[in-house]
């Protein structure tokens, strides 16, 4: 058995991959190890690192949706991609397809890490970093600025796949040139207004100061969200479908959404508003829905 290790980089795999072809290496010989290690071509055989005589003709369209499919994080997440690399250097190209059995796979993990980049875009929650407040001497108004080592706005996620580096330069245009950070459990990502720098590796005092920054308009943002919550057109699977519940615990509005759900189910449908507002005295119209709508004649 070869076992190599690709340190979770595509650059790296595809480096492996293309020495693995060379020697007709077949995948059921070959494993990823997730330890990390310093020699690239570990291996249990003896087998030469040079490249081996054996050229294979790649399109540049399978190369796209490897790369793309290795963001996922799961099991096989290295040999799934040698496996459809193999079959298509041998002039199976239905591997690439979502009609066959090992393409499927393939296009359900890409659909996967799409979706994962979607609810970065979706649920990153920017809060201001705090001014510092420096006094001038020969003025008795203090001035704020701040450190041009600190971001202007921080965030903290949690991906379920390596999607950050790719999908957050989407924020590049939505911030313009101001300085944001957003920090995950695995890596991290600085725009200093110029360029995206990415920490495989996120520092601790990244880490430290996404999770523990206090967002000065967290109330008033509670407050209308709250307001703006319509019971009557709650779904909860549908909600959950787009707003996944291992994403609430990360999201200033995700402590309320349970108690929401709960008088929702527990009178507030009834009303289609709020208990502040369906209580204000009015003339109250009850809504007949189990009654058949009335037709034209």
């Amino acid at each position: 058995m070869i076992s190599l290790d690709c340190d979770e980089l595509f650059s790296t795999w595809r480096q492996q991959a293309r020495w693995l072809l060379s020697h007709q290496i077949d995948p059921a010989r070959v494993s990823w190890s997730l330890q990390r290690s310093a020699d690239m071509f570990a291996t249990d055989e003896a087998i030469s690192e040079h490249q081996g005589p054996f050229q294979a003709r790649i399109p540049l369209a399978l190369i796209a949706l490897l790369e793309n499919a290795s963001r996922y994080r799961g099991e096989q997440r290295w040999s799934l991609l040698y496996e459809v690399l193999w079959r298509v250097s041998h002039g199976d190209r239905t591997a690439m397809l979502a009609g066959d059995k090992l393409g499927s796979e393939l296009h359900r993990r890409i659909k996967s890490v799409q979706r994962e980049a979607h609810h970065l875009h979706a649920f990153v929650r920017f809060v201001a970093v705090p001014q510092l407040i420096a006094h001038d001497e020969k003025s008795e108004n203090p001035q704020h600025v701040q450190s041009a080592e600190l971001p202007q706005y921080v965030a903290w996620h949690e991906p379920a796949h390596d999607i950050l580096h790719s999908a957050s330069e989407h924020f590049i245009g939505r911030m313009g040139q101001q300085r944001w950070m957003i920090a995950t459990p695995q890596d991290g990502v600085y725009y200093d207004g110029e360029q995206l720098i990415h920490q495989r590796i996120c520092p601790a005092s990244w880490k430290h100061l996404a999770q523990n920054i206090d967002d000065p308009c967290g109330d008033l943002w509670l407050t209308y969200y709250s307001h703006i919550f319509n019971p009557a057109r709650l779904n909860p699977k549908v909600m959950q479908g787009h707003l996944p519940a291992r994403f609430w615990k990360n999201l200033p509005e995700g402590m309320l959404i349970p108690a929401l759900i709960s008088q929702a189910r527990t009178g507030k449908q009834r009303d289609g508003q709020a208990s502040k507002i369906a209580n204000k005295p009015g003339k109250r119209i009850t809504l007949a829905l189990d009654k058949p709508c009335l037709q034209d004649r």
